[in-house]
């Protein structure tokens, strides 16, 4: 049997993440200067929102598309920001399947705290690729989900994708 260590996901896991960023922590990745882009795992910057990769992705690629806009609701968005925010989920679709060959996507967003959404003041998009049998005992019997790419690797591959374009 081989075994994988995913050993940065635990406290996540276990519910005991420690924050260094008091507020909003979307708010925050916009905020900090685009130097810090690769360290905060952010990959591109539009005009009204950013896309950054998932700290805690469900798969490798896990993506999200958030407006710097401060919103918790949809009714409470802009239009320009929230035709850039579905604009940017099909820009990383493509991109995704560009550079991964998913064989599908989910697509979400939890709107409330009650609707399953972990920093519910903040609206964003989340878009994760799927492949047959990327899910299986791991989650419901052990507890922990196998990511197959280091969040690096995976910064790296995509971020030239948004450069081009």
């Amino acid at each position: 049997m081989e075994v994988k260590f995913t050993p940065w996901r635990m406290n996540y896991i276990k519910g005991s993440v420690e924050t260094k960023i008091e507020g909003c922590v979307l708010c925050t990745l916009h905020q900090a200067k685009p130097a810090q882009d690769k360290e905060n795992l952010v990959l591109y910057r539009g005009k009204e929102c950013y896309v950054v990769m998932n700290l805690y992705p469900y798969n490798t690629g896990h993506l999200m598309v958030v407006p710097y806009e401060h919103v918790a609701d949809l009714p409470g968005m802009n239009g320009a920001t929230a035709q850039e925010l579905f604009e940017l989920t099909r820009r990383c679709v493509a991109l995704l399947g560009a550079e991964y060959q998913p064989q599908g996507f989910n697509l979400g967003m939890n709107l409330g705290r009650t609707a399953g959404a972990g920093i519910d003041e903040h609206l964003h998009m989340h878009i994760v690729p799927r492949w047959s049998g990327d899910t299986n005992y791991m989650p419901i019997i052990g507890g922990a989900k196998l990511i197959p790419e280091a969040l690096e690797q995976t910064y790296a591959r995509l971020r030239p994708r948004f450069e081009q374009g």
